[in-house]
């Protein structure tokens, strides 16, 4: 019988994941206070961004596999201490540069945060539901992200103290949840090449290669479209319906990421490939929708795309990790589903990076539209192949040669 310390490890483990991620959404509503303050332009504010993702990036690149060898706790808490003091160097900004440092820092504490707490959570799962662990590995992030947009942007209308409090908020939870790992058992027997780990790479186990190919498309389709909505889409209610209610946008980012993480629950029971399909035809339609209302001024239909939205952000990104994840052993978890976070950041990042640069010459919707054009390309391409590959496979079977498969699709956790 699993003991009672484990069981509320595996709690702690999972609260810390949504603070954690919660946290790296905390700015966004708070940037049109900055950009008012400071008298930012709409590319530095995308810069802002993109340091964030920069950092993020090279810490999962440089420290992904850290934990594989020295132990989760001790990342764990190195990264939570981290994300903590950029917290308190964001109540303290007094400027654009405090912001890009503050972003930085963030940025390094995520990146080695995500992917030791996701493989923490896998060593410490639990023995009455053991496919928990992966759901919310891949729910707790859009829960996250909703969580932390309608928190900061509640408090940064409503709350005293708009640029100071929410910050405050999540790094006393942060701190509190840091003290709170002495809980939590150590699964990851230390082993030898901790420095060689730091060299920087992408580490895919060789049994999840094949896979991680197939579904690199749904990955990309799935987190461009979070950052068009945490980077651009917001500023679609300032710019095209005039609402400047620093809520409306923490509640516009949190339909999309509130309807995926309810989404990745609702599909956890499905066949994983069937999963992967439904988000991949949602990735297509959902920016469709969505840009068509920003052209037609239409605010209900432009919640109506971010709902489709979301259930392409949630099942193209939770049914490929639930799917990845069956096929890692325990001591490559960590570099895996850091791997898995530097192609998804990277379409996170990048695309908004080109919209921002495009923006002052091309105008706003348009670099909308054709930001939502590359989503549905990349979702579209990612369905194809799925589709081909099942009509192969289909093939095969029928042909009584057995079905012969170029990536493994389990249908359970």
């Amino acid at each position: 019988m699993q003991s009672a310390r484990s069981v509320a490890g595996f709690w702690i483990l999972a609260a810390m994941l949504l603070v954690a991620m919660a946290s790296s959404a905390v700015p966004s509503p708070i940037y049109p206070v900055y950009a008012a303050e400071w008298h930012l332009t709409p590319l530095a504010l995308t810069a802002v961004f993109a340091i964030y993702v920069a950092g993020l990036l090279v810490t999962m690149l440089v420290a992904g596999r850290l934990s594989d060898h020295v132990g989760r706790k001790p990342v764990l808490v190195a990264g939570g201490l981290l994300l903590v003091l950029s917290l308190v160097l964001f109540a303290g900004a007094d400027g654009p540069v405090a912001l890009v440092v503050d972003r930085i820092v963030q940025g390094v504490a995520v990146g080695l945060l995500i992917g030791a707490l996701g493989a923490a959570l896998i060593d410490n799962s639990l023995e009455r539901f053991p496919s928990l662990a992966g759901v919310l590995n891949g729910a707790v992030p859009p829960f996250a992200l909703a969580t932390g947009a309608l928190t900061s942007g509640a408090l940064v209308e409503w709350g005293p103290a708009p640029e100071q409090l929410v910050y405050v908020v999540f790094g006393a939870l942060l701190l509190l949840l840091v003290v709170a790992l002495v809980v939590v058992p150590e699964r990851v027997t230390r082993r030898p090449g901790a420095l060689r780990s730091l060299r920087p790479t992408v580490s895919v186990p060789r049994a999840s290669r094949a896979l991680f190919r197939g579904v690199a498309g749904a990955l990309v389709a799935s987190w461009a479209l979070g950052g068009l909505f945490l980077s651009l889409v917001p500023s679609a209610l300032r710019a095209v319906f005039g609402i400047e209610d620093h809520f409306a946008a923490g509640a516009l980012i949190a339909v999309v990421t509130g309807v995926g993480g309810l989404t990745g629950l609702a599909i956890q029971r499905l066949d994983t490939r069937r999963s992967l399909l439904i988000g991949l035809v949602a990735l297509v339609a959902g920016p469709v929708v969505t840009v068509s209302f920003v052209f037609a001024h239409s605010l209900p239909g432009l919640v109506v795309g971010s709902a489709i939205a979301g259930v392409g952000f949630g099942a193209g990104f939770q049914a490929p990790l639930r799917m990845l994840l069956a096929t890692a052993a325990p001591t490559h978890r960590a570099g895996l589903l850091s791997s898995v976070y530097v192609v998804s950041y990277l379409a996170f990042g990048v695309p908004a990076v080109v919209a921002g640069l495009l923006e002052p010459t091309f105008g706003f919707v348009p670099v909308l539209a054709g930001y939502g054009a590359f989503i549905v390309l990349a979702a579209t391409v990612a369905l194809v192949l799925q589709l081909v590959s099942r009509s192969a496979a289909d093939a095969e079977e029928r042909a009584g040669t057995g079905p012969v498969r170029t990536c493994p699709t389990p249908t359970a956790d």
